[in-house]
Formats: C-alpha cells, structure tokens, sequence
C-alpha cells in the first residue's frame, strides 16, 4: 500500500512538472524561468551543505575506506541503471550493470571491492530515468534546483522521482534491510563530499556566483553526457575542461 501511495504521488509529481512546459532553449542556450525560485533553493542548499560538512568534519578515516563505502553506495545503483538500460533499448549496458551488481555484491563484499571491473572488465554504464525520457524525446524543459538534490531540469527532476520510487533496491528491500540501505547510501555520501570537497567548495562556496556557475556546469555536462551517448560525438562541449569541473 506504501509502495502504491509512492508511486501515485509520483506519477501526479509528472503530470504536474510536464505542465510547467514552455518553450525549449536554443541549441547551447539555458532556459530559467523559474530563477527567482531557483535562487531560493539554491541557498537553502548551500546552508543545509554546510550544516552536512559541519557534522562529517570529525569523521576521519583512511581513504581506502572512503572508497569502499563510496563503491557500496554505487554498487547499490546498479539494479536501477541497468532498468533504465533495458528502457533506453540498450542491452550491452543492462547486463553489464546486472552482472557488474552480481558479481560485485558477492564475490566483492557488497560492493566494497570491484573485482567485476578488475578482473572481469565489466565497466559501470551509468545512466537515470532522466537519460531514460530523453531517450524516448522528452525535451529538457526548465532549468530547476530541487531541495537536497540540487540542479536538475524538469525532465531531470521527473526522472529522480521515479528512480527513487521505483528504484529495484527501495522495492526489494524492507524493515531493518531497508534501514541498512539507507544507511550503505548515506555513508557512500559521506564519502563522496570528503573526497571532491574542493571541488564542490570552489564551485558552491568560492564562486562569485555560486548559482550561476553551478547552472553553467550542470547543463554543460549533462548535454555532453546525453548528446555522447546518442551520438558518440567526439567534437562536443567536454565541461571537465573547465577547471571548476576537474
């Protein structure tokens, strides 16, 4: 009934960011509407950023650990990559996802070691349900910035919902397993924000425009990963080289 109740709130969350369409940006051009909105967020974000950094600050651990519950935490996405793998007509991706999630939470102690990637050469195809509806000819709609999650576009945004409501390992998962997941994903973000925390600082703290420049980055580097996949162009906008992005 819980699961139901998720999924009819999702579905609605579609309709009603589908509705908010207008026109698409040019080629290379940003749509934001909603800028004003967007501003808002965006600094509620960056205090609930420090607030996160404030209390994993005393966490001190060796970086093989760092990188082991940042492999779990990743490991624990697979199901949901290779779903929308299959979705997106691609199969080589789908059962390199599944194997790699097999492989990787047996012989590699839930996900903590990649002996899929080291010895079998099975590599991470990573991809979302956002991917997903541009596959199927979705347009990106507006540039938002959702609570916690941060920048996105209203397909993106339509696209983290469902995976996170349909996620395979959310449904599989209940009572003090779920609480472990939970907890398996928290630590991998943990993690992630010690290892890249310069990066993010330069970007969220140290631009003069913090939200300009997040906005800038997150729409150059999602159109290369979509417009890279589809076409395999070697000639687009790669946004790692910007030094913000490194």
């Amino acid at each position: 009934m819980q699961l139901l109740t998720l999924q009819t709130g999702a579905l609605a969350m579609c309709v009603v960011l589908a509705g908010c369409g207008g026109t698409p940006p040019h080629e290379g051009e940003f749509w934001d509407p909603h800028e004003e909105q967007n501003r808002s967020t965006h600094e509620f974000n960056k205090k609930l950023d420090r607030v996160f950094v404030t209390a994993i600050k005393p966490i001190v651990l060796p970086e093989p650990v760092f990188d082991g519950l940042a492999n779990a935490s990743r490991n624990l996405g697979l199901p949901s990559k290779a779903v929308n793998s299959v979705l997106q007509g691609r199969a080589e991706p789908a059962v390199e996802n599944s194997l790699r999630f097999v492989i990787n939470s047996t012989i590699g102690i839930g996900g903590v070691f990649d002996p899929a990637g080291a010895v079998f050469g099975l590599h991470e195809t990573d991809t979302d349900f956002g991917e997903t509806l541009y596959v199927w000819g979705w347009s990106e709609g507006a540039y938002v910035v959702l609570p916690v999650v941060g920048a996105s576009t209203e397909r993106d945004a339509i696209g983290w919902l469902v995976d996170f409501v349909l996620d395979p390992v959310n449904v599989a998962f209940e009572g003090q397993d779920a609480v472990a997941v939970t907890g398996v994903r928290i630590a991998g973000k943990i993690a992630n924000r010690k290892r890249f925390g310069d990066t993010v600082d330069s970007v969220l703290h140290e631009s003069a425009d913090s939200y300009a420049q997040t906005r800038l980055l997150y729409l150059q580097s999602r159109r290369y990963q979509l417009s890279g996949r589809e076409e395999n162009d070697a000639d687009a906008y790669d946004p790692y080289e910007d030094p913000y992005a490194e």
